[in-house]
């Protein structure tokens, strides 16, 4: 069942992620917002269904990483997160936190053996 099915998004600190979003906005193109931007995609085996991956610089203050002392966080788009969870946790992952429900998708944060925090998602 293990499978990952793309990058949800790439989550990284920065000193002033407003300076960050505005350089990236003017000297690349990126149409961004609050949040950093959205990239939006189709699957090749079934165009008809929508992906995306999130780009969002945060501030290099931020907890949210913890409690790795990485700079970035990788989210990982996943087909059934509670599954998921329940093997790892029998091989002895380490799990963060929870699962989370929003109206866009579960969520919930593992480390990988380096302590690299790491956001899983199932949309």
């Amino acid at each position: 069942m293990k499978k990952v099915t793309g990058i949800g998004g790439v989550f990284f600190k920065c000193k002033n992620p407003e300076t960050i979003k505005e350089w990236y906005k003017q000297h690349l193109g990126l149409d961004t917002n609050q949040y950093g931007t959205t990239f939006e995609w189709r699957k090749e085996d079934k165009p008809e269904e929508k992906g995306s991956t999130q780009w969002s610089p945060f501030s290099e203050t931020t907890k949210y990483f913890e409690p790795s002392s990485k700079e970035f966080m990788i989210n990982y788009r996943v087909d059934n997160l509670e599954q998921l969870v329940e093997e790892l946790k029998k091989e002895g992952v380490t799990i963060c936190d929870e699962i989370e429900v929003y109206e866009y998708g579960k969520f919930i944060h593992i480390l990988d053996p380096e302590g690299n925090k790491i956001e899983l998602w199932e949309p």
